[in-house]
């Protein structure tokens, strides 16, 4: 923390947390916002979910597939510099098309990540 209160994050400094085989991430977490690098190895799948928070997916390395919608009936794939965002409560899943590196910005918070109870993710 600086002296104005501005708080100065190394990504290699922060503790990178496994979920499951294959998928890791670190978190930095403010009042209203949430930034995460999500690491992803080919073929991980974040199951479908939705929830209050809107989300930007940018992607640093690889690629991801998106499937949209309750029926996941639209399918987005986001590369490498390219940005996805996911208003709230739209049900999504998601496939690593290759290693990946993902950050991700949600507003506000997700409490579920910050607690421990985003069980949809851990769940081998």
């Amino acid at each position: 923390m600086t002296t104005s209160g501005a708080t100065h994050y190394r990504w290699e400094d922060l503790p990178k947390a496994e979920l499951k085989p294959g998928l890791h991430r670190r978190l930095i977490s403010t009042e209203r916002m949430m930034l995460s690098h999500v690491y992803l190895e080919k073929g991980c799948v974040v199951p479908q979910h939705a929830h209050e928070n809107e989300q930007l997916t940018y992607i640093l390395e690889g690629s991801l597939r998106f499937w949209l919608g309750e029926d996941e009936s639209e399918v987005v794939d986001v590369h490498a510099g390219e940005v996805l965002q996911i208003p709230s409560w739209l049900p999504h899943r998601a496939e690593a098309l290759e290693r990946t590196l993902d950050v991700d910005i949600f507003c506000p918070p997700r409490q579920d990540w910050l607690d421990g109870t985003d069980d949809y993710l851990r769940n081998r």
